[in-house]
């Protein structure tokens, strides 16, 4: 699963990263975004480009009764997403790439009574984009509510020793496709295998990430010893 990522990459570095001229809200960097909060997804912006905006982490279908089940929908399977009804049609015509530079898994220890935070990321640290899927939800009155969903996948290799899943991160050069909403499903499904083993560098960090509460930098600080 994915339920903890960092997005410390500066403003000027995600925006040459995902080729976007400029956003209209205010973008401060992350160290520990957890679900239900804000952040920036990337979207097709219905001109050939692309546009990004803050979204509710946790998906609401349009079709929900209640905006609580996004608290249990901040992930995605992509074995099933194009079948699942909270997700196919949220898979069909309104993906995201959800941008991020690492991303947290806590190893299971003495018989998973203890929990060690891992941090995930590229070694040169340069953002990358997550598989996600956005949706628009309307109360009976009031503002659209928008969230989003992190999609997942196995594992590599070498990061099955900390949790078997982790999330679907797309090469740039897939990230057209994915946001193309005329793409066809066999063509999306195809991208949503894990990472080629050693690709990506690990290490463990402190506890202090349990706490949502904490955000910044010295998250990502390893642990020596």
């Amino acid at each position: 699963m994915c339920g903890r990522y960092t997005l410390g990459t500066p403003l000027e570095g995600l925006l040459d990263a995902f080729d976007l001229r400029g956003i209209e809200f205010d973008f401060a960097p992350r160290w520990n975004v957890a679900p239900t909060q804000s952040a920036p997804v990337v979207v097709n912006d219905g001109e050939g480009g692309r546009k990004m905006g803050p979204l509710r982490w946790g998906l609401v279908p349009f079709w929900a009764k209640d905006p609580g089940i996004g608290n249990r929908m901040i992930n995605a399977r992509s074995e099933t997403v194009a079948e699942k009804p909270a997700y196919r049609a949220a898979f069909r015509k309104r993906r995201c790439l959800v941008p991020a530079d690492g991303f947290y898994e806590w190893e299971k220890r003495d018989g998973g009574n203890v929990k060690v935070p891992h941090w995930t990321h590229y070694p040169d640290r340069r953002p990358f984009g997550m598989a996600g899927l956005w949706e628009s939800w309307r109360p009976d009155e009031g503002e659209p509510l928008f969230t989003f969903t992190i999609l997942t996948t196995d594992a590599s290799d070498d990061l099955r020793y900390i949790h078997p899943r982790m999330p679907v991160i797309l090469p740039p050069d897939a990230w057209d496709l994915w946001l193309d909403p005329e793409a066809q499903p066999e063509e999306l499904l195809d991208l949503l295998g894990p990472r080629p083993a050693g690709e990506m560098a690990e290490y463990e960090v402190s506890t202090r990430v349990n706490s949502p509460r904490n955000d910044d930098a010295d998250l990502v600080e390893p642990v020596e010893g």
